[in-house]
């Protein structure tokens, strides 16, 4: 087994050089300005528990509350990065407009993020205090102990004092102990680093943890409700449309092919009571009844090709979508970008957006061209379906795109349609690949 070990180039190391800045500064700053916040907010607090049963109490811990929100604005603005990443702003309670004096000074004092703002002034001494004393130590190890070589000989030292390596014969004591300082300061320097980043990541955490944990969960929450609600909508959306696609099923084979095939029987059974008395009268009937059969096996396929159109499941989607503008009643100009074999889900949402798109302007239009684009996108796979008639086509229920819109949504995606009256019609999917 070989190793390989990545070299440290310039990039690198000069962000090393830049996050160990940051982490110190963060580290140094956060003891002093820990100390001040402590003993404003312990103080603010325990005045105001003291007075409580005074009016002056409450304003007192208003006060405390209101210093206590400033100074967690701040430690998040300092935490951001450190973590690499922004703090959420949480969400403070807020008075109704116009309210009164009391019920101003009561809102914060309810709000449970002001409390937690408040405890961390209390107690964020705690990290800022160990933290503080790591990156000190470690900082100052390593400069005194890099730099011994230029001041140990300013130290004084009885002329009489014999070192401990002198009498042992280790040569003179200074030499001895600028090599241990030197190496000290060494393993201070290695070390300084992951000692520096893991000290200010300990404060930041605490800091996080009391500061934006609490607006953190909530998002969550809210993304988490909001993947429910588009999950239930895609169910939503999945059902209507299949409702959709078998009513219009039913009612294309009711009104088309079972009609023929009604008809075809009665045709049959006529000629088959002609042939005995007139043979020439039975055979235009069967003749009659063959072109309804051509006609009832066409209208079978065309069907079929709305279920589950063989050439797309065969060749993939931009050879169904040319044998599709092939069959338009309008020009088709297609603009087909190279997407290879898709998830069948996809291909076949899209190959449905374009045919009912396609017979929405055949029927209603008037266009005298359409324009066809399919294209892979940072936002998934673009139908766009574009025609210079009327416009007026809308998504609204009661509209033949409703429909469709509902597909869309089932398998995920998003369908907008821009069609000013007079302007044309624009048709866009967004599906996801």
């Amino acid at each position: 087994m070989t190793t390989t070990i990545t070299p440290l180039g310039p990039g690198r190391f000069s962000r090393i050089i830049r996050q160990l800045g940051i982490d110190t500064q963060y580290v140094l700053l956060g003891f002093p300005l820990g100390l001040i916040t402590v003993v404003l907010c312990l103080t603010g607090f325990a005045l105001g528990v003291g007075l409580i049963v005074t009016v002056v109490g409450f304003p007192i811990l208003l006060a405390t509350i209101l210093q206590a929100r400033g100074f967690a604005t701040l430690e998040r603005a300092r935490t951001g990065p450190v973590l690499r990443s922004q703090l959420p702003h949480p969400y403070y309670k807020k008075a109704a407009p116009g309210a009164g004096f009391w019920r101003r000074t009561l809102v914060p004092l309810s709000d449970s993020q002001s409390w937690l703002d408040l405890l961390h002034g209390i107690f964020r001494f705690i990290p800022s205090t160990i933290a503080f004393s790591f990156v000190l130590v470690w900082w100052v190890g390593a400069l005194a102990g890099l730099t011994t070589v230029l001041w140990d000989w300013s130290i004084p030292r009885p002329p009489d004092n014999q070192d401990l390596p002198e009498l042992i014969g280790l040569g003179s004591g200074a030499e001895v102990r600028i090599l241990l300082n030197t190496a000290l300061g060494v393993v201070f320097a290695l070390t300084l680093v992951p000692v520096v980043r893991a000290a200010a990541l300990f404060e930041a955490w605490a800091a996080r943890g009391m500061l934006s944990g609490v607006a953190e969960l909530r998002e969550q929450v809210a993304e988490a409700e909001r993947g429910r609600d588009r999950a239930r909508a895609q169910t939503t959306a999945a059902v209507s449309a299949e409702a959709s696609a078998l009513r219009r099923l039913e009612r294309d084979i009711h009104d088309g092919p079972q009609q023929r095939l009604v008809r075809l029987a009665m045709d049959l059974g006529r000629a088959d009571l002609q042939f005995d008395n007139d043979p020439a009268a039975a055979r235009a009937t069967v003749a009659e009844a063959l072109a309804q059969t051509r006609e009832t096996l066409q209208e079978l396929r065309a069907l079929s090709r709305g279920i589950a159109p063989p050439i797309l499941v065969d060749r993939g989607l931009r050879a169904a979508l040319t044998a599709l503008a092939a069959r338009s009643a309008i020009p088709v100009d297609l603009e087909l970008t190279e997407t290879g074999r898709l998830a069948a889900n996809v291909e076949t949402t899209a190959y449905f957006v374009v045919a009912e798109a396609l017979t929405n302007v055949a029927k209603h239009s008037h266009a005298s061209e359409c324009k066809v684009t399919l294209q892979r996108s940072a936002y998934g796979m673009l139908v766009t379906v574009e025609d210079d008639g009327v416009g007026g086509a809308s998504l609204a229920k009661g509209h033949g795109l409703t429909g469709l819109a509902d597909r869309v949504r089932a398998s995920g995606g998003e369908l907008t349609v821009t069609s000013p009256h007079d302007a044309g019609t624009k048709l866009v999917a967004i599906l996801p690949v």
